[in-house]
């Protein structure tokens, strides 16, 4: 491990990949010295791909999110964990239908590739009630659906996890989670994340889901199949060890972590995942 400077960076790789909470931003507040790294390397004719496993928000989100920062972010530059999920279930998985436990932004996704999709933000699915009528879960089985599909779900109940179980006794029925990340860094601090949600179903249902999100080749593949990399000048620039640098490992990328988000420098042993590169933030870059 060392620290990198600016034009060691500049000089050595032509892509870089970047995690984007806890990396550019914290929650709804840019971390200071990101804006200002993306357009230095903008400058300088850098192909920049935006990797994030927050599976919240659709591409089209994330570049609103990204211009209310001041940042030109084309969708084509964003690859997030629902579009990989999306792209997973049509082209791998030949999904016609899924139930959904996460949020517009995952609808958002299975929608432009014409995947049919109930749960979600749909209010039948997200009534708050200790009233819960388990024989209508049962009857109220839709045998078109062919996959569960668990990302980030700000209004997850028991009503929809016992839904979301229902599907899954039947073995033909796929489990795919966006992502498995623990937790989410927010401006506030950490809280859960996708993976702690989907967590219930995995251990009521005995079923191992595929994660699609970093760092899983699924995730990798999504980028790969758009953009042809030259893996010696492309560098993974992430704030947790065990999805961006493992994700960045995986793909025989070097790899930076900064320390402005989930990841201390302490964990490096506990983990015993090493990234070639560690900064602070990316403000010790400028």
């Amino acid at each position: 491990m060392s620290t990198i400077g600016f034009e060691e960076l500049i000089n050595k790789y032509t892509t870089v990949l970047f995690d984007c909470d806890g990396v550019l931003w914290r929650g709804n507040e840019l971390i200071p010295g990101s804006k200002e790294f993306i357009d230095h390397l903008r400058k300088h004719n850098k192909r920049l791909i935006f990797v994030t496993n927050n599976a919240s928000q659709s591409r089209e989100q994330y570049r609103t999110k990204f211009q209310k920062f001041g940042l030109d972010v084309s969708t084509d530059e964003i690859y997030g964990s629902a579009y990989a999920a999306t792209v997973y279930l049509k082209y791998k998985l030949k999904s016609k239908k899924a139930f959904v436990i996460g949020m517009s932004g995952l609808e958002h996704e299975l929608d432009t590739e014409g995947i049919e999709h109930i749960g979600g933000t749909s209010e039948e699915y997200n009534k708050l009630t200790t009233d819960i009528d388990f024989k209508g879960i049962k009857d109220s089985i839709d045998p078109s659906v062919d996959t569960v599909l668990c990302g980030m779900d700000l209004m997850l109940n028991y009503s929809k996890l016992s839904h979301a179980f229902s599907y899954l006794e039947n073995k033909n029925v796929n489990f795919v989670l966006t992502n498995d990340d623990s937790t989410f860094p927010q401006s506030a601090g950490i809280f859960p994340g996708s993976g702690s949600l989907s967590a219930p179903l995995i251990l009521a249902s005995g079923r191992t889901p595929t994660v699609v999100g970093k760092p899983n080749k699924e995730m990798l593949d999504c980028i790969l199949d758009k953009n042809h990399l030259n893996n010696e000048e492309t560098l993974m620039i992430g704030d947790r060890l065990n999805t961006d640098i493992k994700f960045g490992q995986e793909g025989g990328l070097d790899t930076l972590l900064v320390l402005s988000g989930v990841s201390k420098r302490e964990d490096i042993e506990k983990e015993n995942i090493y990234p070639k590169y560690i900064l602070n933030s990316l403000d010790d870059l400028n």
